[in-house]
């Protein structure tokens, strides 16, 4: 079940690999700079909270390349770290803009500066190779944190039964392993006989194209439902449970997460089945209380009123666009993170677990 590479380090360059045209082409895009990383974000060839964060630490990897050569006849340490120091800082802006609402972005340029914020004086070759030697650990640490909150999530599913997903939350939206798909991932391994239904995920269909796909290579039976068919599922008993990602969580457990997250999680309350989000703690965001204050994202509507350049809606009609919404924290039956799991979550339980693992 790691058979699924979305992010290589070349050295020199990025490769990733490009969602926008799975499952019919499995073919990558290289970034041999920071713009390039920042676009590949924007544009989706990569995307998933986690995946977004390891792309942008890169993406500074890439910034701190760039400005080595930049500097090859300076001899001057401290003139050079100053200009190493500056471009990071302005080449960390500038991935940070690319999308706002996945904390994991700006939590991984944030990390990166802190090495260079921390480390005194340096040259910026010794920059460059502490940064991506972060990078790498970054990448590592991810697929780490995943499988233990897949070792974790797996213990709610049933032996047997069905699990229905919304969007990705797999390898391709990780470093390779996944959330809410490592979840099921973890639980098939240990035995369980898990099918699983996904959205399709309008507009832009990652549950039909991405989940579907991850499944389909790893031998996990899936069967692909329109967004607004869940309630006749759930509604007629044939879930067990429904299991998705974050791109943020806010203070007091509210759950930012792919638009069509929010009436999956209402539907799930009114059909008693459980509600889980799988989430590593890199995801929480406690600066922002409540999941009112989380900035969403709206995209253009070109995505909503065309597929692949086909029109599919009249020619001047408007459209509104949200890639996200948000699933109060009331109606979340656990979150599953990499310390365990966090059932009917509110600020006083996140902030306790924080408190333990920083003390573990």
């Amino acid at each position: 079940m790691d058979n699924i590479q979305p992010i290589s380090w070349e050295g020199k360059s990025l490769k990733l690999l490009d969602q926008r045209i799975l499952p019919e082409r499995e073919e990558y895009v290289s970034c041999n700079s920071v713009e390039e990383v920042a676009l590949a974000i924007r544009q989706m060839v990569v995307r998933g909270a986690p995946a977004i964060g390891v792309t942008a630490a890169y993406g500074m990897v890439l910034a701190a390349k760039a400005t080595v050569e930049k500097l090859r006849v300076e001899q001057n340490f401290e003139v050079s770290y100053s200009k190493m120091h500056a471009d990071l800082h302005k080449a960390g802006e500038f991935l940070k803009n690319s999308r706002p609402t996945a904390v994991n972005l700006s939590w991984a340029v944030e990390k990166m500066m802190g090495r260079v914020d921390d480390g005194g004086v340096m040259h910026p070759k010794e920059i460059f190779i502490s940064l991506e030697e972060a990078a790498g650990n970054m990448l590592q640490e991810d697929i780490f944190i995943n499988k233990k909150i897949g070792d974790f999530g797996a213990q709610l599913l049933p032996q047997k039964g069905v699990v229905l997903t919304h969007c990705n939350a797999g390898a391709l939206a990780t470093a390779g392993y996944g959330t809410a798909l490592g979840v099921i991932r973890s639980a098939v391994s240990s035995g369980k006989s898990i099918h699983v239904f996904a959205d399709e995920t309008r507009p832009f269909f990652q549950g039909s194209r991405l989940t579907a796909w991850e499944l389909q290579k790893d031998d996990i039976p899936v069967t692909i439902i329109v967004d607004s068919g869940a309630g006749f599922f759930l509604r007629n008993g044939l879930i067990n449970c429904v299991v998705v990602g974050a791109d943020r969580v806010a203070a007091n457990g509210d759950v930012a997460n792919k638009i069509g997250t929010y009436p999956l999680a209402v539907l799930c309350r009114e059909n008693n089945v459980p509600f889980y989000v799988a989430v590593p703690t890199s995801t929480f965001d406690f600066s922002k209380q409540t999941g009112d204050e989380i900035e969403v994202e709206e995209r253009a509507a070109d995505e909503i009123t065309a597929w692949k350049q086909i029109p599919i809606a009249p020619v001047g009609v408007t459209a509104r666009n949200p890639a996200f919404d948000i699933t109060p924290a009331h109606l979340v039956s656990a979150l599953i993170t990499e310390y365990g799991l966090v059932t009917a979550p509110d600020k006083e339980k996140l902030n306790k677990l924080v408190q333990e693992k920083r003390v573990g």
